[in-house]
């Protein structure tokens, strides 16, 4: 199974640190890209190798339990809701192994190939759709106020979403930069989004990616290139009855328990 190393690019992991260049001058030489690539795939290996501890609260620098607005570091991520979202639930969804799965070696049935430059060199990028991702949006996007939020970089996910996302579903689109980089992982934090966290949901493989907020995630099975997979399909029941919640926790945990 091939992670992505899409959601792993940042600018820090596609320029080799200084150690790295002085052990690579004492070692055969290797063509430009394989070394560039090899690096990405380290560095994605690494970081997903490490597990997230626990946080406490003050870490976490959550809300208290009553407050009725999520409390804002800085600037809030998303605009005001618009007219048309008023009352509607925020669901923050995830793109890589949710949505998609990118790959740099060719893929031929891919059903789009992204061209990404990295460090003046442009790379093809391979991505396959989740089946039934097409008809998962078009439901989401009447029921909730959704926003995508990927932790890949912006010159990757954001020709990905505009091919992805022909309606317009996705009202807002976050990348790495929002996140918060916290023992070795990429978390959405979603007490900066500037939404009541008791009408926010997240939609994503990772559970490291929402460590900050577990109470409020749906979680989904990474995919790679399983052509039979019905995950969102089997979703979307979950997420008609969400819809209708005053309160996501309440919702959620009714649903949760056994």
């Amino acid at each position: 199974m091939e992670s992505s190393v899409i959601t792993q690019l940042r600018k820090e992991d596609v320029q080799l640190s200084s150690k790295t260049v002085q052990e690579s001058r004492s070692s055969p030489k290797k063509p430009r890209s394989q070394k560039l690539l090899k690096a990405l795939f380290c560095c994605l290996q690494a970081q997903d190798a490490q597990q997230p501890q626990p946080t406490t609260q003050d870490d976490l620098l959550q809300p208290e339990d009553n407050a009725p607005v999520a409390k804002v570091l800085g600037p809030r991520l998303l605009p005001e809701m618009t007219l048309q979202d008023q009352g509607k639930i925020c669901v923050v969804i995830d793109l890589d192994e949710t949505l998609v799965h990118s790959s740099f070696k060719p893929i031929c049935n891919a059903d789009f190939i992204v061209p990404v430059e990295i460090e003046g060199t442009t790379h093809q990028v391979y991505v396959l759709k989740r089946p039934h991702v097409d008809a998962f949006l078009q439901r989401m996007g009447e029921l909730f106020e959704c926003v995508l939020f990927t932790a890949s970089l912006a010159k990757y996910a954001d020709p990905v979403t505009d091919l992805l996302d022909r309606c317009g579903v996705f009202r807002a689109r976050l990348f790495r930069e929002s996140c918060v980089f916290h023992q070795g992982c990429y978390v959405k934090d979603l007490s900066r989004l500037g939404r009541e966290l008791s009408k926010t949901l997240i939609l994503d493989n990772s559970p490291a990616s929402y460590i900050f907020h577990p109470e409020n995630a749906v979680p989904v099975v990474s995919w790679f290139d399983d052509r039979e997979d019905a995950e969102l399909l089997n979703l979307l029941p979950v997420f008609e009855e969400l819809s209708q919640a005053e309160d996501v926790y309440s919702r959620l945990g009714k649903m949760r328990a056994p």
